[in-house]
Order: C-alpha cells, then structure tokens, then sequence
C-alpha cells in the first residue's frame, strides 16, 4: 500500500509545501520513502511502501529517461515482467526493476491504451510536461481510491480524502446528496464524495487536465460483456479443473515480490 498525492496549478502559486502535508497525512501508507517534486505546473507527492525493487532508483516521483514523463503510482501491476520483455523487445531500455518504470514506457509506447494491457490494481497520476498535460487513471474494479477536486485554476488528488483536505481550498463541508446515500446505503455511490466538492475517479476511468482544460472521466473496460460470454463446461470436474488453474494464476501473479510477504482472508476484491 502507497499513497500518491498532488496539485497542478496554473496561476503560479506555490503548491510544495500543501503536497509534502497531504504526503505525510499519507506517510502510514507509505513509511519507507516520501517524496516530493515540482515539474513546471505540477506538484507530485509519494509515500512508499517498498515491494519490488526494493533501492531508492524505484523511489517516486519517477521519470522517463528524458524526463518528460512523471508518475506517481499506487498498487501493483501483475503482468509488468511480460510487458516489460515485449518493450524492450521493442527498443525500451530500463534502469530499474520496477513496475512504475514499465507502467512510464508503456504509457510512451502506447499512449491511453496501456491501460487495457495493464493487468494489476492501480490509481496513479502520470505527468507530461512537455503538453503540461495531468492523467489520473483507476484499475479495473477500483480496488485502488483516488480522490480528486477542482478549485480555481487547479486540480488536487490524494489517495485518501484526508489528505486531500490538507489544501486549504477543499472544503470540510459534507454534501448532503451524498451524506443521504451514506446513511441510506452504508456508502456512497459511483463518483460521488461525503465532502462537497471532491469527486471520486470511477472504477475503469481515466481523466485528463491540459492547460487547466479538464476532460471528463472515460471509461476503458467494461465488465458487462466479459460476464455476458458465458462459458460452458462438459462436467463438474472439468469446471472444477479450469478454475484451479485460475486461482493458481492469480495466486502466482500476485506473490511477487521482493521483500516477506503472507496471505489472509480478507474478503477483499482480490
């Protein structure tokens, strides 16, 4: 568990030190590493939690061997070592053992649509500062928060809602449609905040700020036609059999790592 935070603001104002707050409310989610970096109109904040690649090279922010390109990332992609071989198959050179470094050159290679190649749990905030252009984007079911907001002539993002109330322009006010839901529901629905104001990114969704133009949230996977194509098992056993190999996949996928790591049932998405 890490936790990213950060503000672009295009009037100028000095945002360092709001971000190295929201970064240390954050510091429990990430107690090995916090950084902070200013890159023309962006602030971007990290707190570490040290799973692969355990140097201070995979610390974040990180940047492209150009340094056009900054990310911040929470979560973890499964298949980084199978992108990582068909990138560098294609040209990509890598300083790093880490996912973000893979996640940096699959967005230079491939743009938006490597969200659809990405199979792992994420929120991150990708940087390009040649276009001053922000992306935030979400993993599939949402397992990943990340909370964001506009104010003038800025946008601000954190992990936690917390620690986005660190910028002294996010209100504390509660918002009474989803204050309803909340105590109607025990949560609050799709995009929707407790706080007025703060907007969650939706599962699957990803959203761009460029030159203080923001698009609205765009949707890149859907579960609707994976549930609709049906499959269909001559017996038990043999459906047995077919999803034993797909825990033992999933299973696989996700005990890499470079530090101790256990197992324990948390009713979780994963």
């Amino acid at each position: 568990m890490c936790g990213i935070a950060g503000i672009v603001d295009w009037t100028g104002r000095p945002t360092l030190d709001v971000v190295r707050a929201m970064v240390e409310a954050l510091r429990y989610r990430g107690p090995d590493a916090q950084n902070v970096t200013v890159r023309g109109a962006a602030t971007l904040g990290h707190a570490r939690l040290s799973v692969i690649d355990l140097s201070e090279a995979a610390n974040q922010p990180m940047s492209d061997a150009s340094g056009r390109f900054w990310i911040v990332f929470n979560g973890e992609i499964y298949n980084y070592r199978e992108l990582r071989a068909e990138l560098e198959a294609s040209g990509s050179r890598f300083r790093t053992q880490s996912d973000t470094e893979v996640m940096l050159a699959a967005y230079e290679r491939w743009g938006e649509d490597c969200l659809k190649r990405f199979n792992g749990m994420f929120a991150f905030a990708l940087w390009d500062e040649s276009r001053q252009r922000l992306l935030l984007a979400r993993d599939r079911l949402g397992k990943k928060p990340l909370f964001y907001a506009q104010t003038a002539a800025s946008l601000a993002f954190a992990s936690e809602l917390p620690a986005l109330r660190m910028h002294p322009q996010i209100s504390s006010e509660l918002d009474p449609a989803a204050l309803r839901q909340f105590l109607s529901l025990g949560y609050v629905l799709g995009s929707d905040c407790i706080a007025r104001g703060v907007r969650k990114l939706p599962p699957a969704h990803f959203l761009s700020v460029e030159q203080g133009r923001m698009s609205a949230p765009r949707c890149y996977w859907d579960l609707a036609p994976h549930f609709r194509q049906k499959s269909r098992w001559r017996s038990e056993d043999e459906a047995v059999e077919a999803l034993d190999q797909l825990f033992r996949d999933a299973v696989r996928l996700r005990v890499v790592s470079d530090v101790p790591l256990g197992a324990f049932l948390s009713g979780g998405i994963d």
